[in-house]
Parts: C-alpha cells; structure tokens; sequence
C-alpha cells in the first residue's frame, strides 16, 4: 500500500491566481514638455509555462519483509525521482524596445491632451483613462501532508532492541495489525475506553490511520509528488520557426536547455498565417511615407500565427497568438486629436501596441 502525497507548488496564471492592480500613469501634455509625451511599442515575448510532476519514490527499510508480513505485493524497490511534462501553456508577454520609442505632439490648444503609459512606457491609451491593468501573480499553494509522523518514533524499546531485522519487520506487524484492532473495536463501540465525545472521536481515528501508514511505509514505501512551473521566455524573430528547439525535458532530470543532450527535444513552430509581401517603394514613395510616420501616432498591426508545440510525437500545444514582429506599423494623424470640443479618444492593447479601440 502507497501513500501518495502531493505537495502543490505550481503556481498558475490563469487557475487560482491572484490579480494585482497595475495602475496605468497619466502623461499629461503640457507647455513644459512642449506639449508631447514619449511612449515604446512592444516586442512580442512569448513565455512559455512548464508544468512539471516530480515524484519521489523512497523505499522502506523493511521492504523484504513486505509480502511475508502485510501481503504487499508491489513495494517500491528502490529510491528514484521520476519527472514529468504534464502540460505546456503560452502566454504573450509586451517587452518594452528601446529601439521602439516615439513622441506625440500635440497642438497647443488642444483640449488638455493627455497619455497613460505602463510602468515601462508602454502605451495604454490617448484621452481616455482605461481600465486597471490586471495583472496575474504567482501564489504558492501547498496541500496538507497526510502524515507527518517520524515512524522511528513509534518503535517500541521491544522491536529497536530485537536481535536480527526479520525479527523488527514481525514485531512491528504486530503493532499494525493492534493498530488496526484497536481502530475497529472504537468504530464497533467495543473498546474499554472510548472517546467522550464526536471530536475526540475523531482525532483518535485519525491519530491511529496516521500511525499505520507511517508503520506501512516501512514496507511499501512512500510516493510523494510535488508540481513545480518553469518559464522559459522566447522572443521571435522575423523569419518563421519551424521545429526549432528551445528546450528539453528527461524523465530523470526534469526541464533542461536546448543544448543539454540528456534530455529529449521540445520542438516549437511558429507559422506566420498573414506574411505580408515585400514591397520596393519608390524614392517618392518612400518620402512621402517617412513624413506620414514623422507626424502622427505610431501604432503595431501584429500578425496571426500558429503556434505548435510537441514532444515525444505528441501534441502538447496547438493554439494561435499574436505576433508583433510578424505584422507591420501604421500612423494615427496628428490632425486626429486636433479637435477643441471633442478630442478623439484611443485605447491600446498595451501589450501589443495595437488599437483595441477609437472613440469620440
């Protein structure tokens, strides 16, 4: 008989997360900063979440004797830790690029123009205060062990003073089997003394069920298991991914990077689903397109891409995200929020730079 005890130290972004409230900052445009603010646009950063199984199997000291005395026919035989991928999630994270930094100018009888940046200068809107950025933070949530009694402890001087081990592995059977006696005459209500009340009751229950299996143990082992998360982060290029390798995973050893060998391969790829064709502009068209990015708010249009995940010749992650490098810029004209009685109003995905949406 295996107990299994699992300790949970998996700290998830989208079950049993907490959110804490990243507050935008407002940017006001305003005669001392010749009425312009300066803002970033992203990179997309794609980190990747491991979940990870790491069960400890212990063999007892008296495993030999597991069959003989308490008809266990599978004991742990010997001592190992054996990892395993139990799920793989993405999640898309905005990297500030310094190489990404621009200004809004506005008029100077414009109607108190204003900006909401993130933290990192990241754009979060123009004239309209958007909402809270929610953010999920990791919390460790750890489950209550079933047993936290020291066998060794409950030895008699009888058995620690026995002349060979066979004779301890029947002695401490013996314990077990008036474990298990006694926990049947309190259920049948034979016991001389039993318990005064319902809570006494049970915490006599649960005392005995915690000093048999810490005394099983001895025999069948223990199994205990925790789930742990990795993250690794990505940042793609331009160009598509196709089966590449970022990382690796063994049964032995867990999660490991891409160039360790002893693990086996994670491939990933990354498929652009709207690659936009190369354009030759003109001297005039290239011109006149510096000027129209030179004079208004610059914005990114990311593109749709699949993403796959697999390992072992299986599916782990399947899903599509959006990709800043993949996708292109535009321009808002300056003229836009020109306007004295009814500025026009823009809010951003912050994390991707894009527009979620114009009002007035």
């Amino acid at each position: 008989m295996n107990t299994k005890i699992k300790i949970i130290t998996i700290a998830l972004l989208l079950l049993g997360a907490s959110l804490q409230a990243q507050m935008p900052i407002r940017h006001n445009a305003l005669e001392s900063n010749r009425y312009g603010v300066v803002y970033n646009l992203p990179l997309t950063q794609l980190n990747f979440e491991l979940e990870i199984s790491k069960t400890t199997y212990k063999r007892g000291e008296f495993y030999q004797y597991a069959k003989q005395y308490l008809n266990i026919d599978n004991p742990i035989m010997e001592d190992k830790v054996v990892y395993n991928l139990e799920e793989v999630s993405v999640h898309n994270v905005g990297l500030p690029n310094k190489h990404n930094s621009y200004l809004i100018e506005f008029k100077s009888n414009s109607v108190e123009p204003f900006v909401y940046l993130t933290e990192d200068g990241l754009i979060c809107s123009i004239n309209h205060e958007p909402p809270i950025i929610e953010k999920a933070q990791k919390i460790e949530r750890t489950a209550k062990r079933t047993n936290t009694i020291n066998p060794q402890s409950l030895l008699t001087e009888e058995i620690l003073l026995a002349g060979s081990r066979a004779k301890q592995a029947e002695l401490i059977a013996k314990q077990i089997f008036a474990l298990r006696l006694s926990r049947t005459d309190i259920l049948t209500g034979e016991a001389e003394n039993m318990p005064p009340d319902g809570q006494a009751y049970q915490l006599v229950i649960d005392q005995i069920n915690m000093q048999e299996e810490a005394l099983v143990q001895l025999f069948s082992g223990s199994v205990k298991t925790e789930y742990i998360t990795s993250t690794v982060p990505i940042i793609p290029g331009t160009d598509d991914i196709d089966r590449e390798v970022h990382f690796r995973f063994s049964e032995k050893l867990g999660q490991l990077s891409a160039d360790d060998l002893a693990g086996e391969p994670i491939y990933l790829s990354l498929i652009n689903k709207t690659p936009q064709p190369e354009i030759v502009l003109s001297e005039r068209d290239q011109r006149r397109l510096e000027k129209k990015f030179s004079e208004g708010v610059i914005y990114n249009i990311p593109s749709k891409a699949q993403l796959i995940v697999t390992f072992q010749n299986k599916t782990l992650l399947n899903t599509e995200v959006d990709v800043v490098q993949y996708g292109s810029q535009d321009v808002l004209t300056r003229q836009m929020f020109d306007s004295r009685r009814q500025p026009i109003k823009v809010e951003f995905y912050p994390h991707l730079g894009a527009i979620k949406q114009i009002t007035q």
